[in-house]
């Protein structure tokens, strides 16, 4: 189904600390809303089912898988992206860990990846293997689960 220019409604998202209105239907997943309509592509579509995390945003500070989130969920919520996670130029400290450890290789999960990491560490300063297995359940196709360890734990201790 073609999402952009579907709505025949209105609704009002407060992305990034913006506040955009997109032209969608209620039920449309947020992802689609962001991407399609906000133009944010950032956040990437994976499987549409809410597993592999590549579409993760903020919602109300919460990591949210966006795929499976609809526009009037969101409405009303703060939503965070991977574009809104750097602050006046400054990368966030888990995107500077990315860069520093040499987390990506084809890099489709990274915003994802990086955003559900955000959220726990806000959560849990200083997580243990055990709290990352538990909480980073996004995929990673390429398999650098052990770069992403490592740049967890170097952006806990920055």
């Amino acid at each position: 189904m073609d999402w952009t220019n579907q709505g025949t409604a209105m609704a009002n998202l407060k992305i990034n600390g913006k506040t955009i209105t997109v032209d969608v239907e209620d039920d449309t997943p947020l992802l689609w809303a962001i991407r399609e309509n906000v133009g944010l592509t950032g956040t990437k579509y994976g499987c549409g089912i809410a597993q592999c995390g590549a579409c993760t945003v903020h919602m109300d500070g919460v990591a949210m898988r966006s795929c499976g989130v609809t526009v009037g969920e969101a409405a009303g919520k703060d939503i965070t992206t991977i574009e809104g996670l750097a602050v006046g130029g400054a990368l966030h400290k888990v995107q500077q860990a990315w860069i520093a450890n040499d987390v990506p290789q084809c890099g489709y999960c990274q915003s994802g990846m990086i955003m559900a990491v955000a959220a726990l560490l806000k959560d849990n300063p200083k997580p243990t293997d055990d709290d990352i297995n538990d909480a980073i359940t996004n995929i990673c196709r390429c398999g650098t689960f052990q770069q992403v360890r490592e740049a967890i734990h170097a952006a806990a201790n920055a």
